[in-house]
């Protein structure tokens, strides 16, 4: 999936530092699909500041994701390359200095074959592929690679159903009958697996003793994963570390009682305190410094619509008679009175604030609103937002947020993505009693503050966490600690597809192909990431210590602010390889502000790819990827920027309306599907550019794979599998989205993501490929040979 980049970006490093600490209310839009639907970050919480890209194949499950996570995959892209770096703090440390460190000690030799790096890049930039062929498909292949590939497969099958009615359920029956979710995960899937065993070897790394070989970098991730896991202090300090910060920011009104006194308190200068004390902006509208996306080399002031305190505003809207709305305000309600506060005045003053909160859902656009990258770019001067909201003294105010960095005139542009956001807003916060604002401010902060606290606090979250995910377990805190600190044939198929399909002018094409040709591919990891020097260098002024964690959530916070802030002048280096660090990670990215694709280590092993299994399987898995993030340059969003990543409207009148009709067809395939375990329609306009991209992607993968066999001859099939290698292509492609997941996770999916659920992803899909009947012998009218077919590329 395309992800935008955090306005407040920080390192690379910061990021994955901040991702090493999960929290229950993280989630991406980005989606984590099938993973955990939390991280801890300071933003506030359930909103925290993301990496570069957005994440293609784990949408999340759980609450509203961070700054960055928060919004529509569209509106990431908007800064997709905005701050490109983004969080590196121990991120690096851990991602980098786990993984690289892996490589170096051999650690992760076992799981990752070096052989992987020249194949996987073959696919993507046009080497050769150091791969043989095994020949002969009516022979049997029984080296170890495909008897362990085949032995996998028959486990995850259920092959008692008809595939050309139900695939996800043949391919992933199994799968689906014999694997438990786990009480600490509110989903399980492919992904959590390759994953799981990633983290079991990072862990090794960063528990293992500091030496003096050990980098600064590495030296600050074990200090952080060491200040996690010291649950005694964490205990001993309880819920003090708060209760100061609190204070500081001038008293939460419900724990003050009477003695909190209005005229001493101004919104604006809160956010001031959040600053500097190392907590979101964003709590009453977005600021950040972003990729300018009509000028992709340049950064621009960017203010938008706040992420909420719950996973979407569709929440919110129902009000606070609906069953989830009223277990977030006995969340609040629950922790103020942890806190001291006095419950009867908790419910009252809480639930005035919530009512704000919801004002604040209503003035925000949906999200099925904010697909149209254009719509958001309303580029206008200080002074005009000035004159447009009168209420807010934005030049004060941006200049307050930019020290000590830079000071800015009344001429500076910014862009605003929701004008009559901020217009209502302005109009709001001057007709609502200042006890009100404080109240929703400080409950933000305290919110974004659980997960670095003590056992009672956090068991109130878990509360809340199991209402809206039904996960009523954490998982062990090491892995929580680990978050915090945690081709070829394929491109050419695309351009195949570019050059013959009816619909596009010619004029169109040659621009389209100019951008899949553009088409910039990471693989793996940098190789700066392995010099000790550039990451010194890069975390230089990050204090992480042994001791308090909150502290040093929030150092990691300010560090990654000042890192995003202080670049708004600096030109954009989109080849930049700490934009590009995310090495142990179990998913795959394009950048529309980059037009380029990204594929970690992470996911570079398991399920989706081997060197020593046949080559349908990979093309049907990690090809299935491949073609997926270079589909996303062509889905509703990425068609928007051209090669070099600018937003332009770059197709002639007449192709975009025929693209648009095609696109049409997908929302209503996909918006017709019913989820039956809760009885929900998809949503087809949050979810069509990934099912464009994914409808894309096994064309791609499929038409590359026959290639293949046409330049080297066909493949043998696996060991108790009576299915040919096209057959097995399916199934490899399906294995890889096995998935399932609780129903309040499934609800929250359906609701906020922009994923489709799994079985989805594979009989959406699959029914639109003429080849996948053909190679199944599926009767004309069965579920998987539809009279009727949807086809954007």
């Amino acid at each position: 999936m395309v992800r935008k980049i955090a306005g407040q970006g920080m390192p690379l490093a910061v990021r994955h530092l901040r991702g090493m600490f999960k929290k229950f209310s993280k989630t991406s839009d980005d989606d984590n699909d099938h993973g955990e639907s939390s991280q801890w970050l300071l933003c506030d919480d359930d909103h925290c500041h993301d990496p570069n890209y957005e994440n293609d194949f784990i949408p999340t499950a759980t609450v509203q994701p961070g700054w960055f996570g928060r919004r529509t995959r569209m509106e990431r892209y908007l800064m997709l390359a905005a701050t490109t770096v983004v969080f590196v703090v121990v991120a690096l440390a851990i991602s980098l200095a786990s993984v690289i460190y892996g490589y170096r000690t051999g650690i992760l030799h076992g799981d990752v074959d070096a052989s992987l790096l020249p194949v996987v890049s073959a696919a993507l930039t046009g080497c050769p592929d150091t791969t043989t062929s095994t020949g002969g498909s009516s022979d049997v292949c029984l080296t170890q690679g495909c008897v362990k590939a085949a032995a996998s497969l028959v486990d995850s099958m259920d092959q008692t159903v008809n595939p050309c009615e139900d695939f996800f359920k043949f391919a992933c029956g199994g799968f689906l009958k014999t694997k438990i979710i786990p009480d600490d995960k509110t989903a399980l899937s492919r992904f959590n697996e390759v994953s799981d065993d990633l983290q079991e070897k990072l862990r090794g790394l960063v528990e293992a003793e500091e030496t003096s070989k050990d980098s600064p970098s590495t030296k600050m991730v074990k200090a952080l994963y060491k200040s996690c896991t010291n649950t005694e202090s964490i205990k001993k300090h309880g819920l003090e570390p708060l209760k100061g910060i609190l204070k500081k920011m001038g008293g939460w009104p419900v724990l003050e009682g009477d003695t909190w006194k209005p005229s001493a308190f101004q919104w604006t200068s809160n956010i001031y305190i959040n600053r500097q004390l190392g907590y979101s902006l964003d709590y009453i509208f977005d600021f950040s410094v972003t990729t300018n996306i009509k000028n992709s080399t340049w950064r621009i002031i960017d203010i938008d619509q706040p992420p909420l305190g719950m996973p979407s505003r569709k929440y919110l809207l129902k009000g606070l008679n609906d069953s989830d709305v009223q277990a977030y305000y006995n969340y609040q309600v629950n922790l103020a009175e942890l806190l001291g506060a006095d419950r009867t005045r908790a419910m009252v003053e809480l639930k005035e604030s919530l009512e704000f909160e919801i004002q604040l859902a209503n003035f925000s656009l949906p999200k099925e609103e904010r697909r149209n990258a254009t719509k958001l770019y309303n580029k206008m001067t200080i002074k005009e937002l000035q004159e447009m909201v009168p209420e807010i003294p934005w030049l004060e105010y941006i200049n307050s947020i930019l020290t000590p960095f830079f000071t800015v005139t009344i001429q500076e542009p910014v862009i605003v993505n929701v004008p009559s956001y901020v217009k209502k807003l302005g109009k709001l916060l001057i007709k609502t009693p200042k006890r009100v604002i404080a109240n929703y401010m400080l409950w933000r902060v305290t919110a974004a503050s659980v997960s670095f606290l003590s056992e009672d606090a956090r068991d109130i979250q878990l509360e809340y966490s199991k209402k809206l995910v039904g996960k009523g377990t954490r998982e062990p805190r090491w892995k929580e600690c680990m978050r915090s600190v945690s081709g070829r044939y394929i491109r050419a198929e695309f351009k195949k597809i570019l050059e013959n399909i009816d619909w596009m002018d010619e004029a169109t094409r040659i621009r389209a192909l100019k951008k899949a040709e553009a088409i910039t591919p990471h693989i793996a990891y940098p190789p700066e990431l392995l010099i000790d020097d550039k990451l010194t260098e890069l975390y230089d002024g990050l204090e992480i210590s042994s001791g308090e964690l909150l502290e040093n959530m929030r150092n990691m916070t300010i560090f990654g602010t000042d890192y995003s802030f202080k670049r708004l002048r600096e030109k954009i280096d989109k080849k930049d390889w700490r934009n590009h660090g995310s090495a142990a990670v179990v998913n795959a990215f394009y950048s529309p502000l980059e037009n380029s694709i990204q594929f970690p280590a992470g996911i570079l092993q398991g399920t989706f790819f081997g060197a020593d299994r046949p080559k349908y399987m990979n093309f049907g898995a990690i090809g299935y990827v491949i073609g997926h993030e270079i589909t996303h340059g062509f889905d509703d969003s990425g068609r928007q920027f051209d090669a070099k990543g600018d937003l332009r409207d770059w197709w002639e009148k007449e192709t975009k309306e025929k693209f648009l009709k095609k696109a049409k067809c997908i929302i209503e395939q996909y918006g017709n599907y019913t989820a039956p375990e809760v009885n929900l329609n998809l949503n087809g306009i949050n979810t069509q550019g990934e099912n464009i991209a994914d409808n894309g992607g096994i064309k791609e993968s499929y038409m590359a794979y026959n290639q293949w066999v046409k330049d080297n001859g066909e493949e043998k099939t696996l060991p108790s599998l009576p299915y040919s290698t096209k057959q097995l292509f399916w199934i490899s492609a399906a294995n890889a989205w096995c998935g399932k997941y609780r129903p309040e996770t499934l609800k929250l999916r359906i609701l906020t993501g922009a994923h489709s659920p799994a079985q989805f992803r594979v009989n959406g899909p699959f029914s639109n490929q003429p080849e996948f009947a053909h190679d199944w012998k599926c009767p004309a009218g069965s579920t998987l040979n539809p009279s009727n077919r949807c086809s954007v590329w």
